[in-house]
């Protein structure tokens, strides 16, 4: 079967984009940056993002460009004979399904709330009755259940219409409408009385503030969120790369995709802190300003009505650009071993609706399995295997697959990253990225463990002992095993 290929190369780049723009660029990044002192955090996020980020994606883009094809067989194609790091698909393959089945309620909440904006649903409303209408829509299986009907349906059906005809126009009108939305709710919020307040906490960096609330928190904090944005290390992007041809480089396509990610990000700022500073509410106050705090404002701004559609809007379209681009990923995965797209697309349509099921019904018929503990909900721990796991796991995969001497191996990767005009990706940092980035992403793997269940950090010294007494031996002889039969 033949490769799809993207039409163009904008195509490329606003779909990529588009997967990695997602709701924790306008969710958990506005409330984030809040909690962390505004200006300084965004800052420390950017100097993250370049240094932690953009390697990994190269490396997932050079991986499905020379494989040309999902991760459910870019490793197999891409491995040295006799080796197992085609077992790394079933991480990536697993992440996105995972991702996909809390994913679609949350997005269905935005649509949910941009149809409540629009009919007025929450005007004249005192602000305990939004608190209630939030946890009221919660708690009824029905309207959860219906909206991750609805946007799993639109997702599914722009993928059933192929590569060029459904995902790239598709997500090519999507992200223009997002930013032109996105231009039309800045313009309004600095303009607000008193909004200046809040352009000064956002764009003038203020490290006292951020020591107040704990630098090494802020410092995790930026790690986690230029990590995490990107949706690295389960393929999500990696399939993207199988798409486009070896026309241009990769470092400077992908330095193009986290600059549209993270002007979402931003632009996200400039919609929440001028709006959340004129009208007097903590701009770092949770999830909840989202679905919360924001609905109170619109409420006392004047035309809020239709600043709040357009605000849900934005929101829905940067849940559906991501969750477009996954269910393709995973349409990807099916046609790669040998379905038709259309089987692809069926099969898996109702395959996303039954496992969507226990985090749609976590909030009120299921509300009483609580997996991590007190008042937490299936959707956590969803979320925390994602987020926590495979995200950071995967991704050390893909780190050591392409600097690994017995993997796909360094020389292979910067032939591929390097392959077309444009940016080079430097070989000064063959070092850093080989050494020092897989140590950055595993303490980020280790920390989050530390910080969701209150571990002692002693723990770990004696956990990276054991490690090394098993691990270095076991090298040592797959090492001497190897001369041993080259001789």
């Amino acid at each position: 079967m033949k490769r799809e290929k993207f039409s163009s190369r904008l195509g490329f780049i606003l779909i990529s984009a588009g997967c990695a723009v997602g709701l924790g660029n306008v969710w958990r990044f506005p409330y984030i940056t809040g909690q962390y002192g505004g200006a300084a955090f965004v800052l420390l996020y950017l100097v993250f993002l370049v240094i932690l980020g953009l390697p990994i994606m190269v490396m997932e883009f050079s991986v499905g460009r020379a494989s040309q094809k999902s991760a459910a067989k870019s490793f197999d194609v891409l491995e040295p004979k006799g080796t197992k790091w085609h077992l790394i698909k079933y991480v990536c393959m697993g992440g996105n399904y995972l991702l996909m089945m809390f994913y679609t309620t949350v997005g269905g909440w935005m649509l949910n709330y941009c149809v409540k904006m629009a009919s007025g649903d929450f005007s004249g409303k005192t602000s305990e009755a939004v608190t209630q209408g939030f946890s009221d829509m919660l708690s009824s299986p029905y309207e959860n259940l219906f909206w991750m009907v609805a946007i799993t349906i639109i997702g599914f059906f722009v993928c059933s219409k192929g590569l060029q005809n459904g995902v790239e126009k598709i997500s090519k009108y999507m992200m223009s409408c997002l930013f032109i939305v996105m231009i039309v709710l800045v313009v309004r919020s600095v303009t607000l009385p008193d909004a200046m307040e809040g352009l000064k906490f956002y764009l003038v960096p203020d490290f006292g503030k951020m020591m107040e609330n704990g630098l090494w928190d802020a410092i995790f904090a930026a790690m986690g969120q230029a990590f995490f944005t990107l949706s690295l290390g389960i393929g999500a992007l990696a399939i993207f790369g199988s798409y486009i041809g070896k026309d241009r480089s990769l470092l400077g396509e992908s330095i193009n995709v986290c600059v549209l990610d993270t002007m979402v990000a931003f632009v996200a700022g400039l919609i929440i802190f001028p709006a959340c500073f004129a009208f007097h509410v903590d701009a770092g106050s949770g999830p909840g300003l989202v679905f919360v705090t924001l609905p109170n404002v619109f409420n006392v701004m004047p035309g809020g009505r239709l600043w709040g559609t357009l605000f849900f809007l934005f929101m829905s379209f940067a849940a559906l650009t991501t969750i477009i681009a996954v269910f393709e990923n995973i349409v990807a995965f099916a046609m790669d071993l040998g379905w038709t797209r259309k089987k692809a697309v069926m099969v898996n349509f109702v395959a996303i609706l039954v496992l969507s099921l226990p985090c749609a019904l976590g909030f009120n018929l299921l509300s009483f399995i609580e997996p991590l503990g007190a008042k937490s909900t299936i959707q956590d721990l969803e979320d925390f295997i994602v987020s926590n796991n495979m995200l950071p796991l995967g991704s050390l995969m893909y780190l050591l697959f392409c600097t690994f001497r017995y993997g796909w191996g360094w020389d292979n990767f910067m032939e591929e990253a390097n392959t077309g005009k444009g940016l080079k990706f430097p070989k000064a940092l063959r070092f850093y990225i080989s050494y020092i980035l897989p140590i950055i992403v595993l303490y980020i793997f280790v920390q989050g463990y530390l910080d969701k269940f209150d571990i002692p950090v002693g723990i770990l010294i004696p956990l990276i002992l054991i490690i090394c007494i098993i691990y270095v031996p076991i090298q040592a002889w797959r090492k001497n095993k190897k001369l041993i039969e080259k001789q």
